[in-house]
Parts: C-alpha cells; structure tokens; sequence
C-alpha cells in the first residue's frame, strides 16, 4: 500500500542531530495523548517535559515530579506520537547521584514510556553521566542555562549568562556535554549573545527556549502557546490562541443546562415503551 505524501518518517534522535545548522528543529511540550495527537503532524519533536507538574499537577515547581509520573505521560505521549521524536524528561533526584543511577532510571523510562530518548539537566557535572548513557544505547538531550530543578540553589528564575564569568562557565557547559555525546541540547533563558555563542560553537543542535532566534530549533510549552495555562506567562512566550476563555464558557454553557434540567444528550436517550 502505497505512503500517503502528507505522512512523514518518525524523527530519531540522529535526525534530530543532523538537522544542525539546517531546517529549524520545531518543539513542543506535550502530556496527554489528545494534544499529542493535535501536536505531531506539526513538529519534530516533542517532550514530555516535567513541566507537568505546574501544567498538570499544580506545584509551582519541577522539583515534586517523580519518576512514575514521567513514565505515565510518557507512554500516553509515545503510544499516539507517529511522527515526532519523543523524549521524556528525567526528574529531580533519579540520576544526579552517579552514571549508574541515571542509567537505571533512563533504562526504565524508556522501556516503560516507549521513548526514543531522554533529556537531563545539568552541564560539565553531568558529562560523565551523558557519555556512559549514550555509550550503553540512551539517547540524551541536554539542558543548560537555566536548569528548572536546580532554581533553589540558583535563586529563582532569572536570565542567566549576562555576567561574563556565568557566560563563559556556560559555553564550557555546552561544549562539555556535546564532546560527551549529547544528540542535541536546550538553552534555556539565556542571554541571546550567549545563546548564539553557544550555537555557532558545538556540533550539535541547540534548542533555544527563552535564548536566540540563533539557535538551531525552538521548543515552548503547549500550555504556554495555546493559552491554557494563566497562572503566569513568560516574557518570552508568544501565544498564538487563548484557549482557557474558550474552555471555561463551554462548561459555564454546560453547567447552566444542567441546572435547567436540559441534560445535554438527553433527548436522544432510547426509554422502553417509547415510539
């Protein structure tokens, strides 16, 4: 049976890699398999990102993510992604202890979400645990800049890399992790010199988030962009529709039929005896 043109091959973490310095990589966050299904004729790839637990769950950080809550969303995710390449976010506290710890959780994650790859925080720290996991088959995206599960220590969530000594201790980061095997790697709100710095000088993709229009690809929360999620909005955010307005007149609409006993459906409900 002939491939419909519209369908294209599922995105590896190797395509990804090989789209340096070509096409924008396109990105987007994704939790449930029905905006996975919206999602993935449009990107290439999509991560289940622990961002989830403000998203989803309500906490106003990463750091309550677990890792049973990641493989949850990410099976949902990988089951219904035909296109995408899926990557799933490794939480606080399941790999900063060693190489073998992290390489335990990923190997789970994997196995039980059914991702391609994984994606861990953290930058020359964590060059030891990205070589031994790329070298025993688990694909890992990095992410320097700012690190979401590290904002306790670092004191919030403020653009980083505008003071030259952080600046030139993130390049090293960034050129750490790509000499340890990284496929591709997220800045995320960094100085825009920086984040180009960053791009022009490794070998691999870099995702920008908050960074520069410089860097190989984009990646944004769904919840951001679709204007699902109000509790706040990143400066760097463009929204490109309002959905929350949308979805509470809907259930304001059903909510008052119901009152009025005009009980949605209804009318289309067989009763015995009835013609």
């Amino acid at each position: 049976m002939a491939t419909p043109a519209s369908v294209r091959k599922q995105m590896t973490p190797p395509s990804i890699r090989a789209r340096k310095g070509g096409d924008p990589i396109v990105c987007l966050t994704s939790y449930t398999a029905s905006l996975t299904r919206l999602i993935d004729p449009h990107v290439d790839l999509i991560l289940v990102g622990d961002s989830l637990a403000m998203t989803i769950y309500g906490m106003t950080s990463t750091v309550g993510v677990t890792v049973d809550m990641m493989i949850a969303h990410g099976r949902a995710v990988a089951r219904t992604a035909s296109q995408a390449c899926v990557v799933v976010d490794l939480p606080f506290g399941s790999y900063e202890e060693s190489p073998a710890q992290a390489f335990r959780t990923a190997s789970r994650v994997m196995a039980d979400a059914g991702c391609a790859a994984v994606k861990l925080e953290g930058g020359a720290e964590m060059a030891e645990t990205i070589r031994f996991l790329s070298t025993r088959g688990v694909p890992v995206m990095a992410h320097i800049g700012l690190t979401p599960q590290s904002v306790n220590a670092l004191g919030g969530y403020a653009v980083r890399g505008r003071d030259p000594h952080e600046a030139q201790s993130i390049l090293a980061d960034a050129a750490a992790v790509a000499e340890a095997g990284a496929f591709s790697v997220v800045i995320e709100k960094t100085a825009e010199p920086l984040a180009r710095a960053i791009t022009g000088s490794v070998p691999i993709p870099t995702i920008g988030i908050g960074a520069s229009g410089a860097c190989d690809g984009q990646i944004l929360v769904i919840d951001d962009v679709i204007g699902l999620f109000t509790a706040f909005r990143p400066k760097f955010v463009k929204r490109y529709a309002e959905v929350a307005p949308t979805v509470a007149d809907a259930v304001r609409d059903y909510a008052a039929d119901v009152r009025a006993r005009r009980f949605p459906g209804s009318e289309h409900v067989y009763v015995a005896g009835s013609a």
